[in-house]
């Protein structure tokens, strides 16, 4: 059974932004997906978040596909780090994702911990089937060039939003498409 789980960002919710309609018209496709709480949102710890994706997860297999939103874009490389480079999953899609300490802002500073080492993107790349990052090209909370650099460490096809903000339901951000259509191509291969 092909799993899909949506990872929030830092203080974000399960509900938040385009979680919901991703998850209702996977449901359509009947394609299981849940958007798990991650431990305190607002004061998140990154070995609490890289234990609850691998509970959720369970079992990681090629039917697993993993949606990560900002923080739970280094949430989810940071898990992959975790498994045995021998075991493969069947994607990920890693949307308006924060990869290294971003200059002048402060507020991030207790979330440096996720991101505070380079991230094995050779190990990552040979456990993902398919990844592809989404990245707006005005993004203030994290920017365009993170998504840049994220997708040329991964060797993957970014796909810009333009005036897509930080892509989430502050931004107005309650249906990506982009994502849904990502994921369909991946799971329908």
């Amino acid at each position: 059974m092909k799993k899909v789980f949506l990872i929030h960002g830092y203080g974000g919710e399960p509900n938040g932004g385009w979680r919901p309609w991703l998850m209702g018209k996977l449901a359509r496709e009947d394609i299981w997906a849940c958007a798990p709480a991650m431990p305190m949102a607002n004061e998140p710890k990154k070995d609490e978040w890289v234990k609850e994706i691998s509970r959720q997860v369970g079992e990681p297999n090629e039917e697993v596909y993993l949606v990560g939103h900002s923080l739970g874009v280094p949430a989810i490389l940071n898990y992959l780090e975790t498994l045995n480079p021998e075991l493969k999953i069947g994607g990920v899609i890693l949307v308006s994702g924060i990869i290294h300490p971003i200059p002048g802002k402060d507020r991030y500073i207790p979330i440096n911990h996720f991101y505070e080492k380079q991230f094995n993107y050779e190990g990552i790349r040979k456990i993902c089937g398919d990844i592809v990052v989404i990245h707006a090209d005005n993004d203030t909370a994290v920017p365009f060039e993170q998504g840049e650099e994220l997708s040329k460490n991964l060797s993957c096809n970014l796909i810009p939003i333009k005036d897509g903000g930080h892509l989430n339901g502050s931004s107005g951000w309650y249906e990506l498409p982009e994502a849904l259509e990502e994921l369909l191509k991946m799971i329908n291969k």
